[in-house]
């Protein structure tokens, strides 16, 4: 006798605006996509506002396509677009606030050795 097919569960997580988080845990019959998972949780028929053309998806932080199968434990990530590059915004940062303020022995004890902080 072929035994029932266990339901997967998974963890949705999308993030509409900065320090924002909405989360949702759905359960789906066995074979299932990342749409799928995406539907389940209601929020395209909802007013939440979800553009899929503004997100890309990943499953545990990995690119993925909208028809990726999932397997049970995933966690289905939505991610907007970065509004300015890392590496931009550190090279501004430090523009800013100048050699002097920066690095790990920035606050050095007056005549202490080099590499060496209070």
């Amino acid at each position: 006798m072929a035994e029932p097919v266990k339901p997967l569960s998974l963890v949705v997580a999308m993030a509409p605006a900065p320090r924002q988080v909405l989360e949702q845990a759905v359960s789906l019959p066995a074979p299932a996509t990342v749409m799928q998972a995406l539907r389940a949780t209601g929020w395209l028929e909802s007013g939440e506002g979800v553009d899929l053309n503004c997100y890309t998806v990943s499953v545990w932080g990995r690119r993925v396509g909208w028809d990726h199968p999932v397997r049970d434990g995933d966690r289905i990530e939505l991610c907007r677009a970065l509004v300015v590059d890392p590496k931009v915004a550190r090279r501004e940062r430090f523009a800013r606030q100048g050699a002097r303020g920066t690095g790990l022995f920035a606050r050095r004890r007056p005549g202490a050795a080099a590499g060496y902080g209070a």
